[in-house]
């Protein structure tokens, strides 16, 4: 397993210095300034590689642009409405600068309108760190007396509707500010920041998008990019939907094993892969993340290793950002599973042997909190647990007399 870190470019508070503290191995990125639907240039490729192999004081890093996420898919090409044509095509040539310039592993995703959405970035926990939360009363009272979706009172059920009419009327308009801005937050430096009514317009240009034909169109999309995936080397891997369930109304297709099923098999090509994250996925009580990875491993090329603690066991319901050993999918088993398909390529001769990973959404905690990084992206708090899960990969990879085992990583 290959240790990977998130950095989103020059203005990320945690610095290629901080990253190699932290034992890092491989850096994922990605050209957030740079329009969706717009070619990713070589020029602005070999500008990303050269920040990353450079640390503050010009000397070389040692690390390199390993993975990229996301190479975002437009909205015309998710509603096939207004240039989705136009941007595969640019879509292909930016893959193929970026096979080019020697990266190989591609993260997307394909949810409409908001990538992951959360109602609190810095929610106080009882140790005083802070994390990210998704509270769904909270959520409805947005959708309802916010953003006042038609229909929307209509999405939830009557004890969260009436929770969030008692929310909404004892909220301070601060509060309402906020909430507001936390559903819709942006990646930093990201080129698109949505406003309240271009949302709104976003979600009525979907209001004929049911969940078969937006699959249809995943299906169609990568029925033209894989190929070219396939022969630049290039390994493409979906995220799942975050959270795992409907929002505002808009279909969900990356949500269960179920829809990666169907998405794989309709696609039948290695370069058609996973980013097996298991915060997203596991925001869902009936996802089995270690199973997911047994049965559909041969497909993962990139894992994101984060958990959440659910509050409810209903299946839409409230969760927090958790301890990367702290919340609801069996950590252990999931990396076990992960080091059996390791084994399994190896013996296969694969040269994917080795799966890239990140430490995902870590909590803030002690210098954290006064450095205010991308919320979810911290410095001590994803070095914690990346320290976490590299305990598990090494007693994992030794048998119980504490000799190093020859088949796992």
């Amino acid at each position: 397993m290959r240790r990977t870190w998130r950095w989103f470019g020059p203005q990320d508070r945690v610095s290629v210095d901080d990253m190699l503290q932290a034992s890092v191995e491989g850096v994922v990125s990605a050209l957030h300034h740079v329009p969706t639907g717009t070619v990713w240039s070589s020029e602005e490729i070999s500008k990303r590689q050269a920040e990353i192999g450079r640390k503050t004081d010009g000397s070389p890093s040692g690390l390199a642009w390993e993975v990229v996420e996301s190479l975002p898919v437009s909205e015309d090409i998710k509603k096939q409405s207004g240039d989705w044509r136009a941007h595969i095509e640019t879509y292909k040539e930016s893959l193929a600068n970026l096979a080019a310039a020697g990266i190989s592993t591609v993260c997307y995703n394909f949810m409409p309108v908001l990538d992951w959405t959360r109602t609190d970035l810095a929610w106080r926990l009882p140790t005083g760190g802070t994390c990210m939360r998704f509270d769904y009363a909270d959520f409805a009272a947005f959708d309802i007396h916010i953003l006042k979706r038609d229909g929307a009172r209509d999405d939830f059920p009557s004890g969260i509707a009436d929770e969030a009419d008692a929310r909404f009327a004892a909220m301070s308009q601060e509060r309402k500010t906020q909430l507001a801005t936390n559903v819709v937050f942006g990646l930093p430096g990201a080129a698109e920041h949505m406003t309240l009514d271009q949302v709104k317009t976003h979600l009525g240009e979907y209001s004929d998008v049911t969940p078969e034909r937006l699959r249809a169109h995943l299906i169609d999309f990568l029925s033209e990019v894989v190929p070219v995936a396939e022969k630049l080397e290039i390994r493409m891997c979906c995220h799942p939907d975050d959270p795992p369930f409907g929002l505002l109304g808009l279909p969900r297709v990356m949500s269960t094993e179920a829809d990666y099923r169907t998405v794989l098999e309709a696609v039948p090509s290695l370069s058609n892969g996973i980013t097996l994250c298991s915060g997203s996925l596991g925001a869902r009580p009936d996802n089995d993340l270690p199973g997911m990875m047994e049965r559909l491993g041969d497909r993962v090329h990139f894992l994101h290793l984060r958990n959440v603690k659910r509050e409810t066991d209903a299946m839409r319901g409230s969760f927090h950002e958790a301890e990367h050993l702290g919340g609801d999918t069996d950590m252990v088993a999931l990396i076990a599973a992960v080091l059996a398909e390791e084994s399994k390529r190896r013996a296969a001769g694969r040269a994917d042997q080795s799966i890239p990973f990140r430490p995902d959404h870590g909590q803030d905690i002690m210098d954290d909190l006064g450095r205010r990084a991308q919320p979810g992206y911290p410095a001590i708090g994803r070095m914690k647990g990346l320290a976490e899960l590299r305990g598990i990969v090494t007693a994992l990879s030794h048998d119980r007399f504490g000799a190093a085992r020859t088949d796992r990583s």
